[in-house]
């Protein structure tokens, strides 16, 4: 009884009494070493009677009279003190590390007690795991005990009708779901390089390979050259070589079909998934779609079209579709009557583009989408070819 009275009573929480006296103990040495310091910067030397036991009589002096150095440290000649303000600013400075300090410190021991917590969850699984192993084990030498067992003398049943239906087979339980899938690792093999050059070198045909991996394009490009011709696409110069192709995105754009499937590619990176962005996304491709054919019919690099994204010019889009002869009907009020529809969704559908687009910020993004005349004809003969 006596114990459930002392827990209903309740009281004030540990942490918060050590809480206060922690912070009284920062604010004592805080004015404690500020005075010292203060009074060593401005006369040389540590003051004398500044100790940490007359601190607390200090800060109530200080509490009532902030400017007032000599009555809060009477026993202290007042040459050897600083003037309040160099007092102050060190005493500020000294409470902004101390907070600094604090909440670094609180971070790292709250990622420590974190991956202390996730540690613990995994080899919890993995003992659960095992134990549910040693059941299933015993489950089934417990069945090979049962089923090696002298038979028992029992009367001979009597014989069923031959048209009995034969038993049906339970179905086989469901494997359950992992436990903590957050704790499940993605493991790739180390030896996919090997494969992947394999495949490369023995290909009869033509051949087109996606891959960051520089070391596959070294290890498969001398064997590759001796049956036709190696063009490499590489705008991240990931590749040791001044040998790359460089491609306009632009271009065939002159179709309507074409532009459409390039601006779907284009923005499948950024596309929102959600079904209410559905009409800001599709605003997104319709101007995607005509900045490229203008850019296409008209000839224009592909940095252009950045620029478009970006807001400048955009409406010269418009009057290229329009008076272009090469251009397909209706693009141009396709165009403007996207780029004048609601502001809002115009203003996210633009930032869609430029999210898309972004890449050719960089100086090798833009220079390997602008190709010169040699590039355009190695990239016809290698399609021709293929």
């Amino acid at each position: 009884m006596e114990q459930g009275r002392r827990a209903q009573g309740g009281g004030v929480p540990d942490g918060l009494l050590i809480s206060a006296i922690a912070l009284l103990l920062g604010v004592t040495l805080v004015a404690w070493t500020a005075t010292g310091l203060s009074g060593l910067l401005a006369a040389g030397a540590w003051p004398d009677g500044v100790s940490l036991t007359h601190t607390p009589q200090a800060m109530r002096h200080l509490m009532s009279a902030p400017r007032d150095l000599a009555a809060a440290w009477p026993e202290t000649p007042p040459e050897q003190l600083s003037g309040y303000g160099l007092f102050w600013g060190v005493a500020i400075s000294e409470a902004l590390v101390a907070t600094v300090l604090a909440v670094f410190l609180i971070g790292t021991v709250a990622r420590w007690r974190r991956g202390r917590g996730r540690m613990a969850m995994a080899s919890t699984a993995a003992g659960g795991a095992t134990a549910a192993g040693g059941a299933a084990d015993g489950g089934t030498a417990a069945g090979a005990a049962v089923g090696s067992a002298p038979p028992v003398s029992v009367p001979a049943p009597v014989a069923a009708p031959a048209s009995a239906p034969a038993p049906v087979p339970a179905p086989a339980p469901e494997p359950a779901p992992p436990a903590h899938p957050g704790s499940e690792r993605v493991v790739y093999a180390t030896d996919r390089r090997a494969l992947a050059a394999r495949a490369v070198l023995d290909a009869a045909g033509p051949v087109l390979v996606v891959t960051s991996d520089p070391g596959l394009w070294t290890e498969t490009k001398d064997a590759r050259a001796k049956l036709g011709p190696v063009r490499v696409f590489d705008p991240g110069h990931l590749l040791d070589t001044p040998d790359r192709l460089r491609w306009n995105p632009a271009a065939g754009c002159e179709s309507r079909e074409t532009a459409a499937a390039r601006a779907a590619a284009l923005l499948a990176p950024v596309r929102p998934p959600s079904v209410l962005d559905s009409l800001t996304a599709e605003t997104a491709e319709t101007l995607l779609r005509c900045w490229l054919h203008a850019a296409a019919v008209d000839g224009r690099p592909f940095r252009q079209v950045h620029r478009w994204t970006q807001g400048g010019a955009a409406h010269e889009a418009v009057r290229i579709l329009r008076t272009n002869p090469k251009a397909t009907g209706g693009a141009a009020g396709e165009l403007e009557s996207a780029l004048t529809a609601h502001p809002e969704r115009r203003e996210m559908a633009q930032e869609l583009t430029q999210r898309a687009l972004n890449a050719l910020s960089s100086v090798h993004m833009r220079d390997a989408c602008s190709p010169n005349r040699a590039d355009a004809l190695a990239l016809e003969s290698f399609v021709a070819e293929g």
